[in-house]
């Protein structure tokens, strides 16, 4: 990469002691990213070469795989050294993705509030807001002075997350409001802390989903939001920058559910064949045996087709129409359902609205399509009308299918996005066709 063209020279021509004065003086986010496009070999050994006051801060920006290469590459000392200066939730991150072996190496020589915080935060289930948060952070009593405040602001401060917002506590150390450093600045030395903090404190239950989470932060726009427990007791607290991780993570998995594939936490280019295979065959097998039900339905009018074979060349277009309209519908849907936009005390609202969208649609395609069908086709009207009636029916159907089918899933416990387009699309594929010759053998008088 041209960025890291300078540092390259210097690796080329083993300049190392140059090479480090420039790494000290970069952003920890871009050191990991030139240690992340070398070989493995070459990596351990410009990361050894970091100065120690910032290998923890750049081991916390690669990938898990790397972290795991590196630290299992450290003496045992020098690893528990980059466990101790990682914040608490980065290195529970780490711990879970290490052998167990290994793990049992590194706590054994992490500090003992090392050990305790990780370990606290391994009690929490996946993807709640216990297991994200960090319990790196500012609390005050409410007793205090702003002078005494800011002085233990100054003693902890280096060690915290954020020291942005400090959290006020009483002696059983439940939550009892929150104040801002700047304010602190601006307050005289002598006011009492519990008198000038703020009261009305947005709060995130320590079990509450990751995905509530983010649509939390997302609603109050705060840059740091604290963690409670049943008895409203401060446990940590959740920062932006996790809430990112989360918003990423939850998007992949809602589209990877969304094309049927079970979602993975493993980057694409570090993903096995083997395990990509594993991830989507089971959706894959699903949805070709429900699509024989497709051939079915076909097998069962070959005498209409075969009195009428023009019928045949226009099963692709209702179909894949139909599955686009389902797919729009339900895409549409999930969305609205993941933003708590609307729920399933909507699905009247939303039925009556897609079908009337579904109407408009369903009318402009017939119109397209009878165009088409006259006067380039050049078939006979009472072909083109069964073929425009039915892609009328088509999008009603597949509208109805592609709104409802998401919100019923949410209703049952299920993650809405697996009702998106590929299981759509096979249902109204059935629909479309049981509809396609229904029309014909009426219309047409053709036999079944």
């Amino acid at each position: 990469m041209e960025e890291f063209e300078e540092l390259n020279r210097l690796i080329e021509q083993k300049q190392y002691t140059q090479l480090r004065q420039e790494l000290a003086e970069m952003n920890d986010v871009d050191i990991a990213a030139f240690l992340e496009q070398m070989d493995r070999e070459l990596m351990l050994k410009i990361f050894r070469i970091l100065p120690k006051s910032m290998a923890a801060d750049v081991f916390s920006y690669l990938e898990i795989d790397n972290q795991s290469l590196i630290i299992t590459s450290l003496s045992e000392k020098d690893a528990a050294n980059i466990i101790d200066n990682l914040m608490a939730d980065d290195a529970t991150d780490l711990i879970e993705e290490m052998p167990a072996n290994i793990v049992k190496k590194l706590l054994a020589n992490a500090s003992p509030e090392t050990r305790r915080d990780i370990n606290h935060l391994l009690r929490y289930p996946e993807d709640s807001a216990g297991s994200v948060m960090t319990v790196e952070y500012v609390d005050l009593n409410e007793e205090l002075t702003v002078k005494e405040a800011i002085e233990r602001i100054r003693s902890i401060g280096i060690d915290s997350e954020t020291i942005n917002i400090c959290y006020v506590l009483d002696k059983t150390r439940k939550l009892k409001g929150t104040v801002a450093l700047r304010y602190l600045l601006l307050s005289n030395e002598d006011d009492i802390i519990g008198e000038i903090m703020h009261e009305n404190v947005v709060s995130i239950h320590t079990l509450m989903d990751q995905e509530e989470v983010a649509r939390t932060f997302q609603k109050y726009d705060f840059t740091s939001m604290p963690v409670v427990d049943n008895e409203d007791r401060l446990v940590g607290i959740i920062t932006v920058d996790d809430v990112v991780d989360i918003m990423e993570e939850e998007a992949t998995e809602d589209m990877e559910k969304m094309a049927a594939i079970v979602p993975s936490d493993r980057p694409y280019m570090k993903t096995g064949v083997f395990e990509i295979w594993r991830k989507r065959m089971p959706w894959l097998l699903l949805l070709m045996i429900s699509a024989t039900f497709t051939g079915s339905i076909i097998s069962g009018f070959e005498d209409a087709l075969g009195s009428m074979p023009v019928l045949v060349a226009y099963i692709p277009m209702l179909m894949d129409t139909g599955g686009n309209a389902g797919g729009q519908a339900s895409v549409t849907v999930i969305r609205g359902l993941s933003l708590n936009e609307i729920g399933f005390g909507d699905v009247l609202s939303v039925v009556w609205k897609e079908m009337r969208v579904a109407v408009l649609c369903g009318l402009s395609l017939a119109a397209a399509n009878m165009v088409k069908l006259l006067l380039f086709d050049r078939i006979g009207l009472s072909v083109a009308l069964v073929v425009c009636s039915t892609l009328m029916v088509a999008v009603l159907v597949a509208k109805l299918v592609g709104c409802t089918l998401p919100m019923l899933a949410k209703r049952m416990g299920f993650d809405p996005a697996v009702m998106a387009s590929p299981f759509i699309t096979t249902i109204v594929d059935a629909l479309s066709l049981l509809v396609y010759f229904a029309i014909a053998t009426r219309a047409l008088g053709i036999g079944s």
